[in-house]
């Protein structure tokens, strides 16, 4: 196995984590204007993701960061062509955090208001965004052998990349409402419960919508054909999709959510792995897109950061692993009596 391809499945497998992971915050924030009723559920629903977005979020600066150094080519053309969702992205990334740190510094309703707006945009925009770029990236990009990019953002905006930022949006939100019925109780949970089941349809249609575009728009399945054994990734992920059903129906939610995870993760590797040896896929000229050969650095660059991660990413999962034991409670009204609350 190359330098190159580790590096290639090592970036795949980050940005597959930070969906994951940051899934459910973007979802749950998605949601809230949607389910909460008054300002108690408000807050049940802020501080089930408050001790865990922040660090979820490491996984999309690490995701970013090892686009640069490994594969710096990529990362210029993909930060210049997507340069303005991905700044929207950030925006609205800023927005969801600054929601929690001020929302309560205010003894208002008004206040409390326009920051509960911030944080429904600096999920929902992120998640329908972050599909709509994703989507992009996989049918093709049009940028020329000099790198310059040859489209805006509208164009951005064509019926696959839409497919792909509901399917985002949609999943992420079943996935928030799974989450939450695991840190909730009573009426909240049960709430939660119904929504996760109520979402899940939608989710399943919009996957299906989402694949068979895949194959019209785009190369995927040149690669699956090419080797049916890498079929057990995608197959994985929409099998474990139709498993979140079967859990929810038998109230077995963690495993509901954990099964979701799994779909998320194999669902994105899926589509990484069939641009292979492609990062950034060209659909104006193939001969310009950016490969693992021809937009990776070089071997000495990719051997340090090689044993820079392999210390590094190991901590990152203990940290989190710790976290979610720490934090893995129900969202009573002991936590929401307590100093350190929002």
């Amino acid at each position: 196995m190359t330098l190159e391809l580790i590096w290639f499945l090592l970036w795949g497998v980050l940005w597959s984590v930070y969906f994951v992971l940051d899934g459910f915050d973007l979802g749950l924030g998605t949601l809230f204007p949607f389910f909460a009723k008054n300002e108690r559920e408000k807050r049940v629903l802020y501080n089930t993701v408050a001790p865990f977005w922040d660090g979820n979020e490491v996984w999309l600066i690490a995701a970013g960061g090892i686009t640069f150094a490994a594969f710096p080519k990529a990362y210029a053309i993909m930060f210049s062509a997507l340069y303005a969702p991905l700044l929207i992205i950030l925006f609205a990334l800023i927005m969801r955090a600054a929601s929690f740190e001020f929302r309560n510094k205010v003894d208002s309703d008004g206040w409390r208001k326009m920051w509960d707006v911030f944080q429904f945009l600096g999920n929902f925009v992120p998640a329908l965004l972050f599909g709509v770029a994703f989507a992009n990236i996989f049918q093709g990009i049009p940028f020329d052998t000099d790198g310059v990019y040859h489209g805006s953002i509208i164009k951005l905006l064509n019926i696959y990349g839409i497919i792909g930022g509901l399917f985002f949006v949609i999943n992420f939100a079943m996935h928030g409402a799974m989450w939450l019925s695991m840190k909730s109780e009573g009426e909240i949970h049960n709430r939660a419960i119904l929504y996760a089941k109520r979402l899940w349809p939608f989710t399943v249609a919009l996957a299906i919508a989402f694949i068979a575009a895949t194959v019209m728009h785009t190369d995927l399945f040149k690669n699956y054909q090419k080797s049916g054994v890498l079929l057990f990734i995608p197959a994985i992920g929409v099998t474990a999709l139709f498993m979140v059903r079967v859990f929810l129906a038998g109230g077995r939610h963690h495993l509901a959510w954990i099964s979701n995870a799994i779909s998320i993760f194999f669902i994105i590797m899926g589509g990484i792995v069939g641009m292979f040896p492609k990062l950034l896929p060209s659909n104006l000229d193939p001969a310009a897109s950016v490969t693992i050969f021809n937009g990776a650095s070089s071997t000495l660059t990719l051997q340090i950061m090689l044993g820079v991660v392999a210390v590094i990413i190991p901590l990152v999962l203990l940290y989190q692993l710790w976290a979610v034991k720490l934090f893995l409670h129900v969202v009573d009204d002991e936590v929401l009596d307590s100093d350190e609350s929002y």
